[in-house]
C-alpha cells in the first residue's frame, strides 16, 4: 500500500512545511476488506461489510457505554494519503478544485471521519458497518453520533 504520487492535469502540489507533533495517539487500528484505494468504496454504507475496530490497551475501558448508541463517529488517520496537493482533479471531472472543497483523502492533515452503524462490541473489538477506509488504518477516536435520536452523549 503505497502513496500515489501521480499528478493529474491541472493539479498543484506544494512543499508542505515539516510536520509538528500534534500529540495525537492512535487508540487502535481498523480492519476492513480493502487493501488498495481502487477497491475502497468512496462512501461507506450501513449495508456494507462488517469492519472491526481493534482498540489498544489502555483504551479498552473507554468503550463502556458505547453499546447504547446505534451510530458512532469513527475518526481515523489516512496514513497512506498524500498531504501536498492544494488543487485536485477528480478522475471524471474537468476542472481542478481546492482541497478544502473536496472530501478527498488527500489533505494537509489526512483525518477521516465516518458515521457508521454499531453492530456490536466483542471485548476490545467494535464491530461496525459503513466504513470506507483501507485495512490497517490507524484509529484516532470514537464518538457517539450527534444525531437527535441518539441518547445524550
Amino acid at each position: 500500500m503505497d502513496r500515489d504520487s501521480t499528478i493529474r492535469d491541472g493539479e498543484v502540489a506544494v512543499d508542505a512545511p515539516p510536520p509538528r507533533d500534534a500529540g495525537l495517539v492512535f487508540i487502535g487500528r481498523i480492519r476492513t476488506p480493502w487493501t488498495s484505494r481502487d477497491d475502497t468504496p468512496h462512501h461507506g454504507s450501513v449495508t456494507g461489510p462488517v469492519c472491526r475496530l481493534e482498540i489498544f490497551d489502555p483504551w479498552t475501558p473507554a468503550l463502556r457505554g458505547l453499546e447504547r448508541f446505534t451510530d458512532i463517529e469513527v475518526i481515523y488517520w489516512l496514513h497512506l494519503s498524500r498531504r501536498d496537493l492544494v488543487l485536485q482533479r477528480r478522475r471524471h471531472e474537468g476542472e481542478p478544485r481546492g482541497t478544502f472543497s473536496l472530501r478527498s483523502p488527500v489533505r494537509p492533515n489526512p483525518i477521516g471521519i465516518s458515521t457508521v452503524r454499531l453492530v456490536g462490541i466483542e471485548g476490545a473489538t467494535v464491530l461496525v458497518r459503513g466504513l470506507d477506509c483501507l485495512d490497517e488504518t490507524p484509529l484516532l477516536d470514537l464518538k457517539p453520533d450527534r444525531c437527535e435520536h441518539s441518547p445524550s452523549a
